[in-house]
């Protein structure tokens, strides 16, 4: 994986300016809850939902109210209960968000998600979509989201 551009001086500083690998700076600046926190963003649970597949956490009236919209299909209820902002993955008042860096995971946030999906549900082919914003600075616009591709 590569280094965002953003982190490079920070690794770079560790160990007398002799820098660290991505790993190695874990092992130093991690802990376990939070490791077992981004397990669960990174490597969700998902659940077949009245023919819908979804996040495991998702509410089944979620599913109904964007399902009873008018014009709605499997394909637009599940790209939009199943979104998710990158931004929104960092902790409140995360001062560290970059463009970088949420181009970084959300490239292997997306081969997550078709690997999980795949694993989980090799009957129901599903598309990944990593959506990057027009404005590169617009951090919040950042998502990932998935749909089935047909119905079953």
């Amino acid at each position: 994986m590569d280094i965002p551009e953003s982190m490079r001086a920070e690794l770079g500083a560790w160990n007398g300016g002799a820098g660290i690998d991505l790993e190695s700076w874990i092992g130093c600046t991690g802990n376990f809850a939070q490791a077992v926190g981004y397990v669960a963003m990174l490597w969700p649970k998902f659940a077949l939902v009245e023919g819908y597949l979804v996040r495991a956490r998702t509410k089944v009236e979620t599913i109904r109210g964007f399902a009873n919209r008018s014009g709605a299909t499997r394909r637009s209820v599940e790209a939009v209960v199943n979104h998710e902002h990158l931004a929104d993955l960092q902790y409140y008042g995360c001062k560290d968000c970059t463009t970088d860096k949420l181009l970084t995971l959300g490239k292997v946030l997306k081969e997550m998600y078709e690997a999980n999906l795949a694993w989980q549900f090799p009957d129901r082919p599903c598309t990944v979509e990593f959506y990057i914003p027009d404005d590169a600075a617009d951090l919040y616009g950042y998502q990932i989201t998935f749909w089935q591709n047909e119905a079953p």
